[in-house]
């Protein structure tokens, strides 16, 4: 694996722990700012959409632009983001800072990921996914429990200072190590890539990665809250929990990037399953403070387990568009991440108690089953529409293996998805790579 992806993990280090920092300083925000728990947690969602927005938005706009200098600009305006988060006198202005930084982490997780998979041959993406996602992985296990330490010990504010110190680091490593890619010698089409939504799995997959996604984070950005008011755990228990989420997380993507790229819908079935299961049990023994700990693990275990098959998915089913794939599925994550905790706060409100955000977080992926299964049909079917076709030479249909099949579903997208945005034919070649 190219070290240059391995500093894009390091990059989205910084950009996930600002993202998911928030669940662990949701009650010294909501005192600060004089809001109730629930509308504190809005800035989640505030952040979320942002990425829904921007995702697709900043990649549009970035089509024709050199990678690593719209890499540069984003991770710049995104350090901003977080002095001005850091700084807000209001919680109107905190919002807009979270929606600011989020319009820059979209971004530069739409074209970093485009970069990623330049670099890497086409059956490989799954893996630079995961490394990506590994950041985010880490994020959880080191940034979000020690934004949650900062927080309690030092203000909540301080945890916005650290990232972007860490912002700052990023952008050195952007600056240092990632390599110039050039451009195809024809530069892509707006209303080409556009093109891609009129394909059903395109949708599908869409649907799937924001209700796996929501169906989590409508549980986990409440869950400082349920381990205090809930399971009875005091509040310095609550970095230590999200650091075994993280832990889980970690785990899960280093697992979970492994297996996806030969056993894409098996991954996506059987982790999707998994969150509902754990979901259910913590809405069930939530009040039991061993319960909810073991349980936050196994979430984040199982939550990240399926995002490299997620984020690959999405890639190959849009392959001739790989930079709108890589902000679709942005976009997608984070409709998810903000549907689930405007639900969770929605059934908090109701009076129905913080484990309740569980049993609504069971429904979203319960219905992301639903629609994997529809998707594993129809991928199914265009297998044996696509094998059983006459050749044009008259000798019997080619057969692809099941497991090339099912990752990248290789052929005349995959390949154009590796060459329009690497400049190599699809052969597993990596491009000619130079340093600006």
């Amino acid at each position: 694996m190219p070290l240059a992806v391995y500093i894009l993990g390091l990059s989205v280090f910084a950009l996930g722990t600002s993202e998911f920092m928030l669940s662990g300083l949701l009650p010294p925000i909501a005192e600060d700012m004089d809001v109730s728990i629930p509308q504190a947690g809005l800035l989640i969602s505030a952040f979320a959409i942002g990425m829904v927005v921007g995702a697709p938005l900043l990649a549009a706009a970035t089509l024709r632009l050199p990678r690593k200098t719209t890499l540069v600009a984003l991770i710049s305006v995104f350090g901003v983001g977080q002095v001005a988060g850091a700084l807000a006198p209001t919680y109107d202005i905190l919002f807009v800072s979270r929606v600011v930084s989020a319009l820059a982490c979209a971004g530069f997780w739409a074209v970093g990921a485009a970069v990623a998979i330049a670099m890497v041959p086409v059956t490989s993406r799954a893996r630079a996914m995961a490394v990506m996602i590994g950041g985010l992985s880490i994020a959880n296990v080191l940034g979000v429990p020690a934004g949650a330490f900062l927080g309690e010990h030092l203000g909540w504010r301080s945890a916005f200072w650290a990232v972007a110190v860490a912002s700052a680091i990023a952008l050195v490593g952007v600056l240092t190590r990632i390599p110039r890619i050039p451009l195809p010698e024809h530069h892509s089409v707006l209303r080409g890539e556009l093109a891609i939504y009129r394909d059903r799995q395109v949708w599908l997959s869409i649907g799937v990665t924001a209700l796996a996604a929501g169906g989590v984070f409508c549980a986990f950005s409440y869950l400082a809250p349920l381990l205090t008011d809930v399971a009875g755990l005091a509040d310095g228990w609550v970095p230590t929990v999200l650091a075994l989420f993280g832990v889980g997380a970690l785990v899960g993507t280093t697992v979970g990037g492994r297996v996806a790229d030969a056993h894409l819908f098996g991954v996506l079935l059987s982790g999707i399953v998994t969150s509902t299961v754990l979901l259910v049990a913590l809405a069930l023994f939530a009040s039991s403070p061993a319960a909810a700990v073991v349980l936050s693990f196994l979430l984040g275990f199982s939550a990240f387990y399926t995002a490299p098959a997620l984020n690959a998915r999405m890639f190959n089913v849009a392959g001739a568009a790989p930079t709108l794939a890589g902000a679709t599925t942005t976009a997608a994550f984070n409709l998810g991440n903000t549907g689930g905790p405007w639900l969770g706060g929605t059934v908090i409100d109701a009076g129905f108690g913080f484990a309740s955000t569980a049993w609504a977080g069971a429904a979203m992926t319960a219905v992301a089953i639903a629609l994997v299964t529809v998707s594993l049909r129809l991928h199914s079917r265009s297998r044996v529409v696509r094998t059983s076709a006459p050749r044009e030479d008259g000798r019997a249909p080619l057969r692809t293996s099941g497991a090339a099949d099912t990752t990248s579903e290789q052929g005349a997208p995959a390949a154009a998805a590796a060459a329009s945005v690497s400049g190599h034919d699809g052969d597993g070649d990596r491009p000619v790579l130079s340093h600006d």
